[in-house]
């Protein structure tokens, strides 16, 4: 399995921009005001990651004296770790998207004032899962062999 590369989350995120960008264009007067802590829920599970993370971590080098993590177990470990940061990159790209639309508009229109800053929050937030996401891939990862010893 490969470890998750930057160049696929800034394409997802990319595209995901572009798509906000363009949806906002058309249909920005008939959307509802944007919550200002909508991206909480994406910390959440950033907060999930970084346990899971620290949790799989002491228990794959063996500093933590319980179970030995089961093959399967890693797996699905790694699934969330790869599906939180494309989930984060998209979630970006998206906040980034309504970011870039409303900033220039907020002097002029009110609701845009107000979304400006639910687009701050949820960057911020997605950022946060993208980072956990990548935490979480890099604590999945088996330690280095050890070297043999020299036969002097």
């Amino acid at each position: 399995m490969r470890f998750t590369r930057p160049r696929d989350l800034v394409i997802a995120g990319l595209l995901a921009a572009v798509v906000l960008y363009l949806i906002m264009q058309s249909a920005y007067g008939s959307l509802p005001p944007l919550p200002t802590l909508a991206g909480i829920s994406l910390v959440i599970i950033a907060i999930v990651d970084v346990a899971l993370g620290f949790s799989l971590r002491s228990r794959i080098k063996g500093t933590n004296p319980g179970k030995p993590v089961q093959a399967l177990t890693a797996a699905r470990a790694v699934a969330l770790a790869k599906a939180s940061s494309v989930l984060g990159a998209i979630m970006l790209g998206a906040w980034l998207g309504v970011l870039v639309y409303v900033l220039p508009k907020r002097a002029d229109v009110l609701a845009a004032a107000n979304d400006t800053s639910s687009a701050v929050v949820g960057a911020l937030c997605s950022a946060a899962l993208i980072a956990a996401g990548l935490w979480l891939e890099h604590c999945c990862r088996t330690p280095d062999d050890p070297k043999e010893p020299d036969d002097r």
